[in-house]
């Protein structure tokens, strides 16, 4: 717990798969698929990482002339790439913004983050993909982001942090309610308590008396009705 954090320090595919980072086996087919992928950073991307901004969910609409308009608020900028389609040249709805000082990307990773351009909530955060050990993008199952129906939500980032784990350190008797103390908890949960092989035999045991007693209170009571009757055929006569 000393060196628990919501957001990643180094990209674990099966963490960023899991709510709180504890997870030990890949649950869905982009886990394993980012868990085997083999990916290295782009060598064609030039620029300083500690300098650049990563910014999504652009209106598809949205062009570079805008959002140089927007951010250079923030400060001066050195670079910006709004990520097409290579064959239809539509954006894809993200952008790097490199900016010149890095009191600038804090500024604006600070203030821009869920700012509305073009009529769409855009996501801010630092550059990942060299900046983050292990990164894996999301097209390769990997990422920090995604929605429950496409089958890939990561956790681990700014926009969808891991939340604390709620089991560590918590003795499981304690846990189920047993307590330890003096009347605290059933008898099954106790330490040196029977153990469930026990209490499910009290039960079956349990079980199988009462159905006897039924059985028995049944058979009486049939009885009982064989005598009224035969007393009430008596009387006719």
């Amino acid at each position: 717990m000393a060196d628990w954090s919501p957001i990643a320090k180094v990209y674990d595919p099966l963490k960023a798969g899991s709510i709180d980072g504890t997870d030990v086996e890949p649950h869905d087919r982009a886990v394993w698929r980012a868990m085997g992928a083999r990916y290295k950073p782009n060598k064609g991307v030039v620029g300083d990482p500690l300098l650049t901004l990563f910014v999504s969910r652009l209106n598809p609409q949205t062009t570079e002339d805008k959002l140089h308009k927007v951010f250079s608020k923030y400060g001066d900028i050195q670079r910006l790439r709004l990520v097409r389609d290579i064959v239809t040249g539509f954006s894809k709805g993200y952008a790097f913004i490199e900016y010149k000082e890095e009191r600038s990307v804090v500024r604006a990773r600070r203030d821009a983050n869920k700012l509305v351009v073009d009529q769409h909530e855009v996501f801010v955060d630092f550059e990942q993909e060299r900046t983050l050990k292990g990164w894996v993008p999301r097209r390769l199952g990997g990422g920090l982001g995604g929605k429950k129906e496409s089958g890939q939500l990561r956790f681990g980032g700014r926009d969808r942090p891991f939340r604390k784990p709620i089991n560590l350190g918590v003795d499981p008797v304690q846990e189920r309610g047993g307590g330890g103390g003096v009347g605290g908890g059933r008898e099954w949960d106790r330490p040196g308590g029977r153990n469930r092989e026990d209490r499910d035999r009290h039960r079956t045991a349990e079980w199988g008396n009462r159905g006897r007693r039924d059985d028995r209170d049944r058979g009486r009571e049939w009885d009982d009705r064989r005598h009224g009757d035969r007393s009430r055929h008596r009387d006719r006569r």
